[in-house]
């Protein structure tokens, strides 16, 4: 491996300080959001969507840390690489506090718990598990084939299929998929489909 130099040491250490402060910033935001939910459950479920979105956000500089590792100094960062896999975890949680983590339950079960985030339109909800899935396979790939993570990424993609097709208003979706003049139709039609893919895939997953 060839020698690193003083100038990409130090801009390294200069680019990591700005993703630093940024992750720094969200872990207190994270904090006070959490305590806030604490002292007052009214709205607690768009507060956990944000937090979802956010963490999701703190992935992506976890990994850009752990990329920078390895183009500026020709190695892993396995402390950023694992602070991402964490929190992509942590985004699938908070999400499952939202919708639950219900796998093959009736819509009825959890009808409630869309109902208090009624006003998310289908397009953010659809956007949203997009951004979810390409971090959670950014992660994966970053650790390759022969992790000992394994086993997890498998329970971590079966816990993401869940929350995937719990975020769906399956109510607006029956009536809004079925209908090409809809607003909602193109994607209502292409959630659907990701739903069915990424419960395959986890299936395939565990019989490996």
């Amino acid at each position: 491996m060839a020698k690193v130099t003083e100038s990409a040491r130090q801009d390294y250490g200069e680019q990591v300080a700005t993703y630093q402060q940024q992750i720094d910033a969200l872990l207190i935001r994270e904090k006070t959001v959490l305590k806030m939910i604490d002292k007052d459950s009214n709205g607690a479920a768009y507060k956990r969507l944000m937090l979802a979105d956010e963490t999701l956000f703190l992935t992506t500089l976890y990994m850009a840390k752990h990329y920078l590792s390895i183009t500026l100094l020709g190695v892993k960062n396995e402390d950023a690489l694992n602070d991402a896999r964490k929190t992509i975890y942590k985004t699938v949680i908070y999400l499952e506090e939202v919708v639950s983590n219900y796998i093959d339950a009736p819509f009825s079960d959890y009808e409630d718990k869309i109902a208090e985030i009624r006003n998310l339109p289908q397009s953010k909800r659809y956007y949203l598990i997009r951004k979810i899935g390409l971090s959670i396979r950014l992660v994966m790939d970053a650790y390759g084939d022969n992790t000992k993570w394994r086993w997890t990424f498998v329970e971590l993609e079966a816990r993401f299929a869940a929350v995937a097709k719990n975020i769906l208003d399956l109510k607006t979706a029956s009536k809004d998929g079925l209908d090409p003049h809809s607003p909602d139709y193109d994607d209502t039609v292409y959630h659907l489909r990701l739903v069915k893919k990424l419960f395959q895939q986890s299936a395939d997953r565990y019989r490996e």
